[in-house]
């Protein structure tokens, strides 16, 4: 009887092939994937600039509100200006509203939510007709 006296012992390997696989595909996909940043071949130095806060205020003027009803009556501030006459709007905007800032001031349309699209419309064809050019919307959370 043979008792594996003779057997020769085979000390375990790991075999990377398939961890080679893995990681080739890892990297031909993070290849593929990857966006890569352009930086700039000059190196620039950019100009340093401080302001005065009395002089940005007194450049930003105070916004204007135009308040739209719901049956198309309108409102600019505190002065009510006939509904379907957009002459009138023009004129209370032009009194309201210096020559010099008009490129500058913010009209705020307080439209009510089921007031026609037209109405709002036309306050914005007016405002855009005198040269208000900054127009924005008010809105409310839930």
């Amino acid at each position: 009887m043979k008792f594996r006296r003779h057997r020769h012992y085979e000390p375990p390997e790991i075999n990377f092939i398939p961890l080679i696989d893995v990681l080739l595909v890892i990297l031909i996909f993070l290849m593929v994937t990857t966006t890569y940043s352009r930086f700039s071949q000059i190196d620039i130095k950019l100009p340093v600039a401080t302001t005065n806060k009395e002089e940005n205020q007194t450049e930003r003027p105070e916004p204007v509100f135009i308040a739209i009803a719901e049956s198309g009556d309108l409102m600019v501030g505190n002065i009510s200006v006939p509904k379907h006459n957009p002459q009138a709007l023009a004129n209370t905007l032009n009194q309201i509203i210096p020559e010099q800032n008009k490129g500058k001031t913010v009209v705020v349309i307080n439209a009510d939510a089921n007031t026609s699209h037209q109405n709002v419309i036309k306050v914005m064809e007016v405002a855009r007709d005198i040269g208000l050019t900054q127009l924005t919307f008010a809105t409310q959370n839930k």
